[in-house]
C-alpha cells in the first residue's frame, strides 16, 4: 500500500477535529488533576486522623489499577447504579482523578521541601493558617515542581489515547474509524502520529526552558 496524498488531505479535517477533542480533554484533565491532587497533598500533609489515611489509600489506589480500567468501570459499570456520562466527560474526569494521585505525590514532595525555617517564620509572625499556606508555603513548593507537573500534563496527552476504547471521540478514534470504514490505515494512523508529536514535543521543549529558568533564578 502507497502514501495517498489525496486521501490524506482529506481526511485531516475530521483528524483535527478528534485533536480538538484531545486537547479539550487534557486541558480539562489536568485543570481537575490540579486541583484535587493539590487538596489531597495538603491533606495528607497535615495528617489529618482519619480523612488523612483515606486519601493515602486514594492515592495507593488509584496509582496501583490501570487507567484503561478505571475507564471501563467509569463508563461501563456506573450506568448501572444509575451514572450515566458522555464519553467525553467520563474520559475528563479519569483523567483528572487518575492523574490526581501522581500530581498530589508531586505536590506532597515539593511541600515538603520547603524549610522548617519558613514555617517558623510564619508561627512567629503569628501568620493565619491559610495565608501561611497561600502565601509562603504553595508558592514555594510550586515553583520546584513546575517541570514536574508539566511532564505529566505532556503523558496525560498521550494518554487520552487510551479513552478511544471507551468511545470518545478523540484523534486516535477518529482515526481508527476512519481506518476501519475506508480500509487505509496508513494515512490515518501515520496523522495521528505526527498530530500528538506536534502538540507534544514543542511542549517538551517549553517545560525543558521553563526548568532551566526557574534553575538560574532559584
Amino acid at each position: 500500500m502507497t502514501w495517498d496524498n489525496e486521501f490524506a488531505l482529506s481526511i485531516l479535517p475530521d483528524l483535527l477535529g478528534g485533536l480538538w477533542v484531545t486537547i479539550q480533554a487534557t486541558m480539562s484533565g489536568i485543570l481537575i488533576a490540579l486541583a484535587l491532587g493539590l487538596i489531597v497533598a495538603v491533606i495528607r500533609y497535615l495528617r489529618i486522623p482519619v480523612l488523612s489515611p483515606v486519601f493515602g489509600f486514594y492515592v495507593q489506589f488509584v496509582r496501583g489499577t490501570p487507567l484503561l480500567v478505571q475507564a471501563f468501570a467509569a463508563f461501563y459499570i456506573l450506568p448501572d447504579y444509575g451514572i450515566v456520562l458522555s464519553p467525553l466527560i467520563t474520559g475528563i474526569i479519569v483523567l483528572g482523578v487518575n492523574y490526581s494521585s501522581y500530581t498530589a505525590e508531586v505536590y506532597r514532595s515539593g511541600i515538603e521541601d520547603v524549610g522548617t525555617g519558613q514555617w517558623e517564620a510564619a508561627t512567629a509572625l503569628s501568620l493565619p493558617v491559610r495565608p501561611t499556606w497561600t502565601r509562603i508555603v504553595l508558592p514555594q513548593a510550586v515553583r520546584s515542581i513546575v517541570p514536574m507537573l508539566g511532564n505529566y500534563w505532556i503523558q496525560m496527552f498521550k494518554d487520552s489515547a487510551i479513552l478511544s476504547l471507551i468511545t470518545m471521540n478523540e484523534l486516535l478514534n477518529v482515526g481508527q474509524t476512519i481506518g476501519s470504514s475506508e480500509f487505509r490505515y496508513l494515512e490515518p494512523l501515520t496523522i495521528v502520529g505526527i498530530l500528538f508529536l506536534a502538540v507534544s514535543y514543542p511542549a517538551a521543549v517549553l517545560i525543558r526552558r521553563l526548568e532551566r529558568r526557574l534553575a538560574l533564578t532559584s
